[in-house]
């Protein structure tokens, strides 16, 4: 397990939202506003373009949020971070 984290500033994921990831980071930690966590990951798609795939997690009130993969809309490379803004769920 790798220690790196990314703050979500949204209790969900959506479309349209933007986050900064680490360049090539594996997998890492999604923190969401409510205090949920889920495992991420950016992987290519069968095409070669990138997604992010995030694992099933339960919320503080006992909500379960199935496992989702989503489409990268755009991605932005600065120095040290990557910049991904999500497109529409792909599951």
């Amino acid at each position: 397990m790798n220690d790196q984290v990314v703050q979500i500033a949204h209790p969900r994921l959506h479309s349209d939202l933007v986050m900064e990831v680490p360049p090539d980071p594996g997998d890492f930690l999604l923190l969401f506003t409510d205090g949920s966590e889920s495992r991420a990951a950016v992987v290519a798609d069968e095409t070669g373009r990138p997604t992010l795939k995030a694992g099933a997690y339960m919320t503080p009130d006992g909500g379960v949020v199935d496992a989702c993969v989503w489409s990268v809309r755009e991605t932005v490379r600065q120095g040290e971070r990557v910049t991904l803004r999500l497109g529409r769920p792909l599951t």
